[in-house]
């Protein structure tokens, strides 16, 4: 529907005209999927999705920078809404919001625009006259907790549907593209919402008085481990459900899919994605349909009864906070609850709404999100009162800073530290920077708060936070932060000494002089990258020192007492996967911890050469059973390379040569599976002939006098390889020949190039059957119908099979092919010429490949 532009165009969608913009901005950089992706597959399923939104008040969750930036909660249509979108206004205790209404394509379009990725909404509709119907629908959340999945979900709707077909409903599920399943079942409206969540909740009740170690309908975190929670609560009339076709704000595109209830009994039930949901309904339709018929046709409240109705459909409304009841203290968490999952994030998620306090105490937390941010935090009326300030906190009385006014947190996050995973909301590391107590000195809701700060890091500070927006409307949450005298001391400039506004880059602030105290060790580290090159691009080979190139995957180990963290070269978590390398931390001696190493993790063959087949193996996995399984199987060894942090120092602005003596010194007495390998002083054809000799790929050479460049590629670090490689993009297969069409005759490839990906050849070459077999079942799960790279010739896209750009493999190859060589004269690198596959590459993303080698090689 939408072509890729990042220049936007006018279209018109069911007589409306809109602006679409910014079509190329890709919001699941997991897999690449675009804004103009998006409008497709909302085009694709209107007709099936819109009859399970239609009148009914929508929540958006907003991710305007992607799934990996913030995400923002809207239910108030607000401003630059065009004209033609529908809306309907409920009156809530202290406010009145117009939600949307998503009745037709043109509003679907819009939202698409507007990166609204998730569409929540309510089990009831408007009626025609703007009265609030009783609900059409019961839904039940089956959500799975710690060690339940999809599985034992499908286990609770097959008991649930039973009960519930005693009742004379037929439920329907849904696999809810998080999680769980939600199941519905359709309700002829006679029941008001009070009614139909008693109904909900007695049966939650039901099922787990008779299946107690595998249902739970409390929703206390600590009773649900290993079961599934029926929630039945979001059939009260102000709570919503994701809709059915509604993508979901995760790392992959997947959907709230109907599903059938045979597919429910597949052991591999898992969540689909867009491009599966739109063949599905191209196939066989909406296996959610029945819900919708025989229920639009309800009959409107009388003229005689209007009132009477509205004023009863506005008192079940009340507050749409979920959570607030007919208390008059507001839930003040609600917003903070909406936008986490408890399961998914570290961070405390409480259930319930935050009793009054009278406490002052503050923390302010150093966020390295999207981008680095400090997050200010004042103990008030039983919440921590929240600011984010970019810039941190003002050191000169002279120039304020920015601080933005975020949602109300729980006292309990005073004591957070940890990294909130990515695809969540505010995803990064979070640190304690201060914290402590504060006197107050003026608190003006909304208006003004003076308080002094007495820090147990950074010492005593008065600090006013003045609110500056909303007069207009716009920017209502903006502050400023300002550094005030101590209360009896004139204003001067200069102000308190906090380093916090003004201090340079972390690798700069743990060196000054030597002599800053210990910290806790950096948690944003990113490998450095080596550049491709060539023995003739080495000059005055005195100023380098040589090491082998492993063949394995890239890690930082994080070392800290009795226990170690690893960290691929793209931020995932692997420590649970490679449980034998925490006698790392057996091997660092106390005095030197924390620790931040950087190495390979490699599985060495039977000659001790360490075999990329062999380590694929171990990739990706986290369940623990699975690891010991392939524990059992291949072994894996730690190569340490470089050393990054000792005692919370970072080491990066140090030279190689004192990181790699560091290094020896704090690794003295390494034993496997954790080595040091020696490094070659100066003499680049010994290293090159030791590497050949041992089978090994090539080696990195490295200036003796270089720092290290933290998530960088960097010219002091080259890379030499005895054969030539590339990493690669898989964007489709091609299947065999003859008795050999059910298996992958070959992989169709590419590479990112200025933001698209464009190909660069097919690899039919070194694949076992048993590999072609495994391709077949592992791309079929990603299939798309169009091909998501440019420059692919007529012959390889004949009977191609296009896949989602999701998947990183690596290839060797003879050479380049020039520019123009036959067809696809577009393709600016050429192509690979005989390239040989090698593996998968699951520790990268598509967008950590880059071109290896220029096409002249």
């Amino acid at each position: 529907m939408a072509p890729s532009s990042s220049r936007g165009e006018t279209v018109s969608v069911g007589g409306h005209r809109l602006r679409l913009t910014n079509l190329d901005k890709v919001l699941y950089p997991a897999t690449g999927t675009t804004k103009a992706d998006v409008l497709a597959y909302l085009a694709a399923v209107a007709d099936v999705m819109l009859p399970h939104c239609a009148n009914r008040p929508a929540t958006r969750k907003r991710w305007p920078d992607g799934v990996d930036g913030q995400v923002f909660f809207q239910k108030n249509a607000g401003q630059g809404v065009p004209s033609w979108v529908r809306t309907r206004r409920i009156q809530h205790k202290s406010s009145a919001n117009d939600y949307v209404l998503v009745n037709d394509l043109a509003t679907l379009t819009w939202l698409g625009q507007t990166a609204s990725l998730e569409l929540h909404v309510p089990q009831w509709q408007f009626g025609r006259t703007g009265a609030h119907l009783n609900p059409d629908r019961l839904v039940l959340d089956l959500d799975p907790g710690p060690g339940a999945g999809l599985p034992e979900c499908a286990e609770v709707a097959r008991l649930a549907r039973r009960i519930l077909q005693g009742m004379g409903l037929e439920p329907l599920p849904v696999t809810s593209g998080s999680k769980g399943i939600h199941l519905y079942a359709a309700l002829d409206g006679k029941q008001d919402a009070a009614a139909v969540s008693a109904v909900a909740h007695e049966l939650a009740r039901y099922l787990e008085s008779e299946h107690p170690d595998l249902v739970v309908s409390d929703m206390k975190k600590s009773l649900r481990g290993g079961k599934v929670l029926v929630d039945w609560s979001q059939n009260n009339g102000n709570k919503t459900t994701i809709a059915p076709y509604s993508l979901r704000g995760r790392e992959h595109p997947t959907v709230a899919a109907p599903r059938t209830w045979d597919e429910l009994d597949d052991p591999d039930l898992r969540h689909l994605d867009a491009d599966e949901v739109v063949e599905r309904v191209r196939t066989i339709g909406d296996p959610l349909a029945a819900l919708t018929l025989g229920h639009l046709s309800a009959l409107e409240p009388t003229p005689e009864r209007m009132a009477t109705f509205e004023r009863k459909g506005a008192a079940a409304s009340g507050d749409d906070d979920p959570g607030a009841g007919d208390d008059e203290r507001p839930d003040r968490l609600h917003r903070y609850r909406s936008m986490r999952d408890a399961q998914r994030t570290p961070e405390p998620v409480p259930d319930e709404a935050p009793p009054p306090s009278e406490g002052n105490s503050f923390v302010i937390q150093e966020h390295h999100a999207r981008r680095l941010h400090w997050d200010f935090r004042l103990e008030h009326d039983g919440v921590l009162v929240s600011w984010a300030l970019p810039r941190g906190e003002p050191t000169d009385p002279k120039k304020n800073h920015l601080a933005v006014q975020t949602e109300d947190h729980p006292l309990a996050y005073g004591s957070f530290e940890g990294t909130i995973p990515k695809g969540e909301y505010g995803a990064g590391e979070v640190t304690i920077w201060d914290a402590g107590t504060y006197e107050l000195e003026k608190w003006r809701d909304g208006e003004e708060v003076i308080v002094t700060l007495h820090g147990e890091q950074h010492g005593t500070r008065r600090l006013a936070l003045i609110h500056t927006g909303g007069r207009d409307g716009r920017d209502e949450d903006n502050w400023l932060i300002h550094l005030m005298a101590p209360r009896g001391e004139p204003k001067k400039a200069g102000g308190a000494s906090t380093p916090l506004a003004t201090r340079p880059d972390h690798e700069q602030r743990t060196e000054r002089d030597g002599a800053s105290e210990p910290r806790p060790a950096r948690t944003d580290w990113r490998p450095m990258l080596a550049s491709p090159a060539s023995a003739g691009d080495l000059h005055d080979g005195d100023a380098w020192a040589f090491e082998m190139k492993w063949d394995g995957f890239r890690a930082l180990a994080h070392v800290s007492q009795g226990q170690v963290r690893l960290v691929s070269r793209s931020g995932k978590d692997m420590t649970v996967t490679y449980p034998e390398l925490q006698a790392l931390a057996e091997q660092v001696p106390a005095e030197a911890l924390p620790v931040v190493l950087d190495g390979e993790i490699v599985a060495l063959d039977e000659r001790g050469r360490p075999s990329f087949r062999r380590l694929q193996q171990r990739a990706n996995i986290a369940k623990p059973g699975d690891v010991a399984a392939a524990r059992r199987r291949v072994t894996v060894d730690l190569m340490v390379f470089d050393v990054l942090e000792t005692a919370g120092r970072s080491l990066a602005r140090r030279a190689y040569d004192e990181r790699r003596e560091i290094l020896e010194d704090v690794l003295s007495g390494a034993r496997a599976p954790v080595h040091v390998p020696p490094a070659f002083d100066g003499d680049l054809d010994a290293a090159m002939e030791t590497s050949r000799r041992l089978g090994l790929e090539g080696v990195v050479a490295k200036r003796r006098d270089g720092t290290y460049s933290s998530g960088r590629r960097s010219s002091s670090w080259l890379k030499l390889k005895h054969a030539q490689s590339q990493e690669v993009v898989v964007v489709g297969w091609r299947p065999g020949h003859g008795d050999r069409t059910h298996l992958v005759g070959s992989l169709l490839l590419a590479v990112p190039d200025d933001g698209r990906l464009v190909y660069v050849g097919r690899v039919g070459s070194g694949f076992t059957d048993a590999e072609r077999r495994d391709l077949v079942t592992e791309l079929g799960r990603i299939e798309r119908t169009t091909a998501p790279a440019t420059g692919v010739p007529r012959e390889d896209a004949r009977d191609a099979r296009w896949v989602s750009p999701r998947r990183v493999a690596e290839v060797v190859y003879a050479e380049w092919t020039g520019p123009g060589e036959g067809e696809g004269d577009d393709i600016p690198f050429g192509k690979l010429r005989h390239p040989v596959w090698k593996g998968w590459r699951r520790d990268k993303s598509p967008d950590d490949v880059v071109l290896e080698a220029p096409a002249s090689s």
